[in-house]
C-alpha cells in the first residue's frame, strides 16, 4: 500500500502526528497514550520532568495502516522536534563533543506494564560516548550507558536475544571479581563494550549503528512493532483491551541515575499497593537506571532508604506524590531518575494494586472526601473482589511445615494469596501442563517474554527482584499469588532444579507459596477458602447496595453453601439443586434401586389405573375377567410398586431435611428449588466400567475359577459384598436399556416429572413438609418450586397441577398455611418463543443460560470447551466463551422476548431471574439490568461480585441519562 504524505496526515487529529510535552494533557490519553498524556499533564503542573515529545497512537495504526513502514514525512517531523529539543537542553544530536541522549518508550491508552518496548541512552556511539565521558568527567559512567544502550538496541531492534549479551556481562564480573554492574571499572566496561559491538557484528554481518538519526528512527519503528508482539496480545486479551487502540512513542530526554553515588533510580506509589494504606512506598536503587529496578537484576533497597542518604530528595519525592495524588484522586505509581541530587519524574500512573488494597483505597480516599460513594463502587472492579477470595494456609499446617522441614524459604510477598502447583521452569511449559495440572512458574526473574506462562500459573515465583519487578507487577494486576526475590532458592534454569538449604526441588515437584507471607513450602498443602469479608468489603459493598436495582441470589445446595452466600450479602437463592442431594454416600444406593423400578413400578401403575378404569365400566361376566386380571397383574406389580414407594418414603426423609437447613438457613428470604433435573441414568454405574467388570467375569467364569473367585472379590471391594456375576449382568442390561443417543435433550428436566411422577410428588411433598415445620417453629420459610425444562404451557401445567395438588394436600395435613411459588426455568428457545403462554400457569421465569446457551447455539458445553471454542476464540468467531460471558446478540435476544412477553401476560412485576453461572460475570450482570431483571443468582463466592457490577450497571445507566 502506498500513500503521499499528506493523504496519511489528513487522517490524524489536527493533522499532527507529534506533540510536545507542553501541549498535551491527561485528557488526550487516547491520542498521547497514558504515558504521554501524563508527562503532558505533569509538565503543565510545573513537576520536573525532562523535555521530550510523543509520536501519537494514530501514527502507530498508520504504520500498520501502511503495511508496517514509516509514515512518509514522519522521519522529518521527528527531526524538527529534535531540534527543538536540542535547543531547550542546550545539546545537539548526535554532537560528540555535548551529545543529546533521549529515551524511546511506548505508551498505550490502557497501562501495559512491560508488555511493551524501551531504549534506553539512545544517540550513543563511539565518539559520542567520549564526549559524555569529558562532559561528564565520568568514563564509567559513559560506558556504563553505552553498554547499556547497545544491549537493548540489539535486543528491541535488532532481535539478538538479551542473555547473550548478559553472559558477556556476567563473564566479565567474574573476571574482574565483582558481584554487582555498578563495581566494574571503566576500563572493564570499555572492554564490555568492544565485545558487545563484536557480537552484533558476528551475529548481524554490519557494524553497530553509528548514526544517532538511523538509530532513533529505527526505534520508534520497534516501539510500534512491539504494540503486536506476542505478550502485548496477551496481555490485551487478559485485560480486554482492544488491539485497534495503537501505542504512543514517547522520545525524552535522558536524565541519568547511574552518574554515581548522589544519582539513582527507583519506582514510588503514593500508598501501598498491597494492603492500601496510606503514605510512600517503593524500590530504591543507587547508581543505577530505571531497567535495573524493575528487571529485577540487582536487589534493591526501600524507598525509606532515600530518606537517609539523599533526605531533600526524599522530601521532594513526598511532595509530588501528595501533589499527584489529590491531582488525580487516585493511588499513583511513579518513576523517577535523581542525577546528582536533581530530582526528576518520569512518569506517573494511576498504579496497579491488589484486590484488598483497591477495596481500601477506595473507601479510605471517601472518608478522606477526595472521592464520593458512587465513585468509589466505580473504581474496584468487580473481578477483583474475587482475589480477595484468595484461598489461603492455615497457620496449623504452616506450623506443621516448620516442623516436617516443608518450609523452604522466605521471599518478598509480592501479590497475595496462597497457591500449589507443579514446578515449571518455562512458560511453554507452563502452558502446556497448565491444562491438566495446576503450575507454579519458577524463573530466576521474569521478563515479558513470560506473560504467556504467567498468565495460566496458579502462582509465581522468583529468586531476584523486588516489590517493583515486572513478575511482581504483573501479578499484582492478574491477581496471582507471587514471592519474588527469594534469594536463598539457587535456581537453575537449565537442569531444571531448585536448590535449597541441601534440599532439591525437580520439575515436576509441587510446591505451595504463600504470596501474602512470602513464604515457600515443599509439596502440595492444603489450602482453605476465606469465610468472611473485610470490613472496608462489606462497606463498599454497602454503599454499592445503595445504587443497585438488581437483587442478588445465590446458587445454593446445602445449608452450609447457603448460610455462607447469605453472610457475603445474598437476599435469596435463586437455584438449588435437588439432584446433587441424591449423590450423598448414603442415599446413592437408595437412589440407584428406585431408579431401576420406577420404569416397571410406574408403568405397572399406569396399566393398573388403566385396568381399574376398564372395570369401572365393565359389568358381568367382562367384569369378573377383568377382576381375575388385576388380580394377577397385582401379585406381579404391587411389590415392585411397594418397594419404589418404601423407598421414595426414605428419599422423602432425606430430602425434608435438606429442605428444611435451607430454608431455615434463608429464612425470610424467598429460595428457588428447583425439582429433579438430569437423566436418571446420571445416578447409575458408568456403563464403561461396568461392562469391563462383566467381560472379565465372563471371561474367566468358564476357564479359571481362583482367578474368577480373585477377580470377584476385587469388584465386590469397589461395588458392595452383595455383587454377584448375575447381579451385574441384570445392572448392565438396565444401565443399556436407560441409555439415551442423547440424554441432553432425551428423559430429563420437566420429562422426568410427567413419566415418573412419583419422584416428583416425593420431593413437593419434602419441600412443603419442611417450610410447614419450619413455619410452626417460628421460622419464615419462602419456597418457589422451579419445574426445570419446560417448553409448552401444557407441560407446566401438567406440572403446576401435581405441585399444587400435594403442596395442598401436605397444607391440609398439618394445618399450615405456606406462601409459595410455582415457576419454571426458562433453558430451551420454545420456552422463550412461547412466554406469554407459559407464563399463565407460571408466576415466575429463571434463566438458565446455561443450558439455553447450549440450546441456542447447538453446542454441547463439555465437548465444545475442550475442542472447537479454544480455535473458534484463537480466530475471533468467538468474541468471548458463551458459556463463561452471556451471548448478549443470540441468548440475550430471547430473554428480552421472555421478559417481555412473560410480563405482558403475568403483570410488569413479575418476578424474572437468572440462574446459570453468567448470574455472576459482571458484563452479563449489567445486561441483566438493562432488561429489567428482578435478580442474578451465582455461586456463593461470586455474590460479591455480582452485588457489585449489579451497582456498576446503574450508575453507568444513570450517567448516560
Amino acid at each position: 500500500m502506498t500513500c503521499d504524505c499528506q493523504s496519511w496526515r489528513e487522517k490524524l487529529t489536527n493533522k499532527k502526528a507529534t506533540y510536545k510535552f507542553e501541549e498535551g494533557n491527561a485528557q488526550m490519553r487516547g491520542l498521547l497514550g497514558g504515558k504521554g498524556a501524563n508527562l503532558a499533564e505533569m509538565t503543565g503542573m510545573g513537576i520536573p520532568v525532562p523535555p521530550g515529545f510523543t509520536i501519537t497512537t494514530e501514527v502507530c495504526n498508520m504504520y500498520y495502516e501502511l503495511g508496517k513502514i514509516m509514515p512518509p514525512g514522519l522521519e522529518e517531523e521527528i527531526g524538527e522536534q529534535m531540534a527543538v529539543l536540542s535547543k531547550k537542553m542546550g545539546k545537539g544530536f548526535g554532537d560528540p563533543k555535548n551529545p543529546l541522549l533521549v529515551s524511546v518508550r511506548s505508551g498505550a491508552k490502557f497501562s501495559m506494564p512491560g508488555m511493551m518496548d524501551t531504549i534506553l541512552n539512545l544517540g550513543l556511539n563511539d565518539e559520542t560516548v567520549e564526549g559524555l565521558a569529558a562532559l561528564s568527567n565520568n568514563p564509567r559512567f559513559a560506558y556504563d550507558a553505552y553498554r547499556r544502550f547497545i544491549m537493548m538496541f540489539s535486543d528491541v531492534v535488532m532481535d539478538l536475544p538479551k542473555s547473550e549479551f548478559e553472559k558477556i556481562l556476567r563473564a566479565k564480573k567474574e573476571a574482574e571479581g565483582v558481584k554487582e554492574d555498578s563495581k566494574l571499572s571503566a576500563e572493564a566496561l570499555k572492554d564490555v563494550v568492544v565485545k558487545y559491538k563484536a557480537f552484533f557484528k558476528e551475529e548481524k554481518g554490519f557494524e553497530f549503528p553509528q548514526d544517532v538519526r538511523k538509530q532513533l528512527s529505527e526505534a520508534v519503528l520497534a516501539v510500534f512493532r512491539s504494540w503486536m508482539n506476542e505478550r502485548a496480545i496477551i496481555y490485551r486479551n487478559h485485560e480486554k483491551i482492544p488491539h485497534n487502540l495503537g501505542t504512543a512513542v514517547n522520545v525524552q530526554s535522558m536524565c541519568f541515575g547511574n552518574m554515581g553515588e548522589t544519582s539513582g533510580t527507583g519506582v514510588a506509589f503514593s500508598r501501598d499497593y498491597n494492603v492500601g494504606t496510606k503514605g510512600l512506598v517503593g524500590d530504591f536503587l543507587l547508581n543505577a537506571q530505571g531497567e535495573d529496578v524493575v528487571a529485577g537484576i540487582r536487589k534493591v533497597a526501600t524507598i525509606d532508604e532515600l530518606n537517609n542518604i539523599m533526605p531533600e530528595c526524599y522530601k521532594q519525592l513526598n511532595e509530588i506524590a501528595d501533589n499527584l495524588e489529590h491531582h488525580y484522586n487516585d493511588l499513583q505509581d511513579m518513576e523517577f531518575t535523581i542525577e546528582n541530587g536533581r530530582l526528576f519524574m518520569l512518569q506517573t500512573r494511576n498504579g496497579k494494586r491488589t484486590a484488598a488494597a483497591a477495596v481500601k483505597i477506595a473507601v479510605d480516599m471517601v472518608h478522606e472526601g477526595l472521592i464520593d460513594k458512587e465513585e468509589a463502587v466505580m473504581r474496584v472492579a468487580p473481578e477483583q473482589l474475587d482475589r480477595l477470595l484468595h484461598p489461603f494456609i492455615p497457620d496449623k499446617v504452616k506450623k506443621q511445615a516448620q516442623a516436617d522441614g516443608s518450609m523452604l524459604a522466605k521471599g518478598t510477598a509480592a501479590s497475595p494469596g496462597a497457591a500449589c502447583g507443579r514446578v515449571v521452569f518455562d512458560k511453554n511449559e507452563a502452558v502446556r501442563l497448565s491444562a491438566e495440572v495446576p503450575v507454579i512458574l519458577v524463573r530466576i526473574d521474569t521478563t515479558p517474554e513470560d506473560a504467556a506462562g504467567m498468565l495460566v500459573a496458579k502462582g509465581i515465583l522468583t529468586s531476584t527482584g523486588g516489590p517493583s519487578s515486572h513478575a511482581a507487577l504483573v501479578a499484582r494486576g492478574w491477581g496471582i499469588p507471587c514471592v519474588v526475590g527469594c534469594e536463598a532458592l539457587h535456581i537453575d534454569i537449565e537442569n531444571k532444579t531448585i536448590s535449597v538449604n541441601g534440599k532439591t526441588v525437580k520439575d515436576g515437584d509441587y510446591l505451595t507459596i504463600d504470596g501474602t507471607t512470602g513464604e515457600v513450602m515443599f509439596g502440595e498443602l492444603p489450602l482453605e477458602e476465606p469465610k468472611d469479608l473485610t470490613p472496608e468489603t462489606k462497606e463498599l459493598l454497602g454503599w454499592a447496595d445503595e445504587f443497585r436495582r438488581l437483587k442478588v441470589y445465590t446458587n445454593a445446595d446445602n445449608p452450609k453453601d447457603a448460610a455462607r452466600a447469605r453472610n457475603f450479602g445474598a437476599q435469596g437463592v435463586g437455584l438449588c439443586r435437588t439432584e446433587h442431594m441424591f449423590m450423598e454416600v448414603e442415599r446413592l444406593p437408595y437412589v440407584q434401586e428406585m431408579i431401576l423400578i420406577a420404569g416397571k413400578a410406574e408403568s405397572g401403575h399406569r396399566q393398573r389405573e388403566a385396568l381399574l378404569h376398564e372395570i369401572s365400566e365393565a359389568s358381568g361376566r367382562q367384569k369378573e375377567k377383568l377382576e381375575a386380571k388385576l388380580a394377577e397383574f397385582d401379585v406381579e406389580h404391587i411389590p415392585a410398586w411397594n418397594r419404589y414407594h418404601e423407598l421414595l418414603r426414605k428419599l422423602l426423609e432425606f430430602q425434608r431435611g435438606d429442605f428444611c437447613g435451607i430454608l431455615e438457613a434463608m429464612q425470610g428470604c424467598w429460595t428457588i428449588i428447583r425439582l429433579i433435573d438430569p437423566p436418571l441414568h446420571e445416578f447409575l454405574p458408568k456403563h464403561g466400567p461396568l461392562f469391563e467388570d462383566v467381560v472379565r467375569l465372563r471371561t474367566l467364569k468358564e476357564v479359571d475359577e481362583k482367578a474368577y473367585e480373585k477377580a470377584l472379590s476385587e469388584i465386590r471391594a469397589k461395588r458392595g459384598p452383595e455383587v454377584t456375576y448375575e447381579s451385574l449382568c441384570e445392572l448392565l442390561g438396565r444401565v443399556e436399556k436407560m441409555s439415551e443417543c442423547n440424554p441432553m435433550l432425551g428423559l430429563r428436566v420437566c420429562r422426568l416429572g410427567i413419566v415418573f411422577p412419583e419422584i416428583v410428588k416425593m420431593q413437593v411433598r419434602g419441600i412443603m413438609e419442611a417450610a410447614c415445620g419450619l413455619i410452626k417453629e417460628g421460622v419464615d420459610a419462602k419456597p418457589e418450586i422451579m419445574i426445570p425444562g419446560v417448553g409448552t404451557v401444557e407441560e407446566m401445567r401438567w406440572n403446576r397441577q401435581v405441585v399444587e395438588e400435594i403442596a395442598e394436600k401436605v397444607m391440609a395435613e398439618t394445618g399450615i398455611t405456606v406462601k409459595y411459588k410455582v415457576g419454571t426455568m426458562v433453558e430451551i428457545p420454545r420456552a422463550a418463543l412461547t412466554a406469554g403462554d407459559i407464563a399463565t400457569e407460571a408466576e415466575f421465569f429463571s434463566f438458565g443460560t446455561n443450558d439455553l446457551s447450549q440450546t441456542t447455539f447447538g453446542y454441547s458445553r463439555d465437548d465444545a470447551a475442550k475442542t472447537f471454542v479454544p480455535v473458534y476464540l484463537d480466530k475471533h468467531i468467538l468474541k468471548a466463551d458463551p458459556f463463561q460471558v452471556l451471548d448478549q446478540v443470540g441468548v440475550g435476544r430471547l430473554m428480552k422476548m421472555a421478559v417481555k412477553e412473560g410480563r405482558a401476560t403475568r403483570g410488569a412485576d413479575m418476578e424474572i431471574g437468572i440462574c446459570g453461572e453468567h448470574g455472576g460475570e459482571p458484563s452479563s450482570v449489567a445486561f441483566c439490568h438493562e432488561i429489567g431483571l428482578t435478580y442474578v443468582s451465582c455461586s456463593p463466592y461470586r455474590v460479591p461480585i455480582a452485588r457489585l457490577a449489579a451497582a456498576q450497571a446503574a450508575i453507568c445507566e444513570g450517567r448516560k441519562k
